[in-house]
């Protein structure tokens, strides 16, 4: 059966044909439309592939070749302004918003290639392609990823706040989605070694149950009244619900947690123990120990009984702080308590209370020694800006140690009980006494390595974050020029030991006030610095 010619004339009747018209599916039609049989129609019998269909050619009126173009009309059955889809492969621009003088209706996907009389697709003809646009596409969302799209930012978190000052929340990251491993590079030019955010003062849920056996142990009158506690709870099965829902917290949730189980561990005796040694359940509760070796994994840290912890998350404002002020600020400049007591509530701070607040004061002073040592970092001893750092180290240490001083008084004066006592014995003995800000002035001067009963430099780090102890090491790399000062002579090299000096002098007011703490003594803490 042969091809033949139809064409759609003026006429509102239905088109007939001489022979049998197979086609792939409707032939539909914006406009004035003229069929034929090489761009419009396939009329061939079976077995005979016709050539594909174009659908925006249906909106443009087409001749037949030899004849003379006939006045046409839209198809009957066909809305004006209607889509049609696309063959596939052939970009139909229907995707992209409606331009200017364009008919805007629902976007219609494009199809399949349109197979022949045979069922087989037929090939596209390369001069039926319409050229794609040149603005990109716009992703269009549904459902709840649509409303998000259109909600302003400030209103996604919840009540106009950040990700990272929303509560529960630990660096920007939801409860229990923080990773250790994960954590973003530590900047102490931000803040020194103080935590990112005020500490949490009491935890919730279950957590409240370790909330009160830490400040429980802490006030205990002896060790034995603090294992008790650890067993009372053990025999509850509180340890092990415990256990199991250390990985629901956030990281900075977490770490409040750490500063409790050190509260508890040094009460009990057992800060020099490793909670995941075979050894240490001949002399701690098991289940403590699991629940203190998941709190480790989790905050990514084990040896964190430790001065670190127990000062520097164990603080809070007595008066609620103003929005948007550096934490380092907040420390400096308002009332702190803590907020695990070794002493009794409604008594006044014991000496180890106040030790612990002033060791945190002196890391929120300190921050500028962080800051001087980036700068000194990377900096030739010959460099003009040089002996200007170390002249303000000297000056910042100055007023570090005249700080101690004035906390001695107070010190002096607060109450203190054996137990107290016993345990800043038992963390002197550790080495775990150490201030961060007194590793960051040695990792620069380079002096302090090897003191009586201190041990050496990297185990007095060990009790710190790897993210701080990362930073410690990379400044003992790049500060290394500038201790070469300490073999020259000159102006230079005297600025430099006038710095190794002032650090030896803050360093022996610091152990003075230790054992102010520790022992009671008549004598002024000026005569031992």
């Amino acid at each position: 059966m042969g091809d033949t010619a139809i064409t759609k004339t003026t006429t509102a009747g239905p088109v007939t044909a001489a022979g049998t018209v197979t086609t792939a599916e409707p032939v539909r039609a914006t406009g004035p439309v003229t069929l034929t049989t090489a761009e419009a129609a396939t009329t061939a019998g079976p077995g005979s592939p016709g050539p594909a269909h174009p659908a925006h050619a249906a909106a443009l009126p087409v001749a037949s070749p030899g004849t003379a173009p006939a006045t046409t009309e839209p198809a009957p059955g066909v809305p004006p302004g209607a889509r049609i889809p696309s063959p596939g492969g052939i970009p139909s621009g229907l995707d992209t918003p409606p331009g200017p003088g364009m008919p805007s209706g629902p976007d219609t996907p494009p199809g399949p290639c349109r197979p022949s009389a045979t069922g087989t697709p037929s090939p596209t003809p390369a001069h039926a392609a319409t050229p794609a646009s040149p603005l990109p596409t716009p992703r269009r969302a549904t459902g709840p990823a649509r409303a998000e799209e259109t909600t302003p930012p400030a209103a996604r978190e919840g009540k106009g706040q950040s990700a990272a000052s929303r509560p529960g929340r630990a660096d920007g990251d939801p409860d229990g989605s923080a990773d250790a491993a994960t954590i973003t590079p530590h900047d102490p030019c931000a803040h020194g070694f103080l935590p990112e955010r005020p500490p949490v003062r009491s935890l919730i849920g279950t957590w409240t149950r370790l909330d009160a056996m830490a400040r429980a142990a802490a006030v205990a009158p002896d060790r034995e009244a603090a294992v008790a506690l650890v067993e009372r709870a053990r025999r509850a099965e509180e340890l092990a619900a415990l256990r199991q829902r250390v990985s629901r917290l956030s990281l900075r949730n977490a770490e409040a947690a750490a500063m409790r189980i050190a509260v508890i561990a040094v009460s009990c005796g057992w800060c020099g123990i490793d909670p995941q040694a075979p050894a240490a359940r001949e002399v701690a509760d098991e289940a403590f120990l699991d629940l203190w070796a998941a709190i480790a994994h989790r905050i990514g840290h084990d040896q964190f009984v430790a001065l670190p912890t127990l000062a520097l998350h164990n603080w809070a404002p007595e008066r609620k702080p103003r929005r948007h002020i550096p934490i380092d600020q907040l420390a400096r400049t308002e009332t702190l308590v803590p907020i695990v007591r070794w002493a009794p509530e409604g008594q006044p701070l014991s000496r180890l209370d106040r030790l612990m607040l002033a060791a945190t004061r002196l890391e929120a002073h300190g921050i500028w020694l962080f800051r001087l040592a980036e700068t000194l970092a990377g900096r030739s001893p010959d460099d003009s800006s040089t002996p200007t750092a170390l002249r303000r180290m000297v000056r910042v240490q100055h007023a570090l140690r005249a700080q101690l001083l004035a906390e001695a008084a107070e010190l002096s004066a607060a109450p203190a009980t054996p137990q107290q006592r016993a345990v800043l014995g038992a963390l002197a003995g550790q080495g775990a006494l150490e201030p961060p800000v007194l590793q960051a002035a040695d990792a620069v001067l380079g002096i302090g390595a090897r003191r009586l009963r201190e041990g050496r430099r990297q185990l007095l780090r060990r009790h710190l974050p790897v993210q701080h102890r990362a930073w410690l090491s990379a400044m003992d790399r790049h500060c290394a020029p500038v201790r070469t000062l300490a073999h020259r002579g000159g102006p230079d090299a005297a600025v430099y030991r006038e710095a190794q000096e002032s650090l030896i002098a803050l360093r022996r007011t610091y152990t003075a006030l230790v054992q102010a703490a520790a022992r009671p003594t008549e004598a002024p803490l000026t005569r031992a610095a």
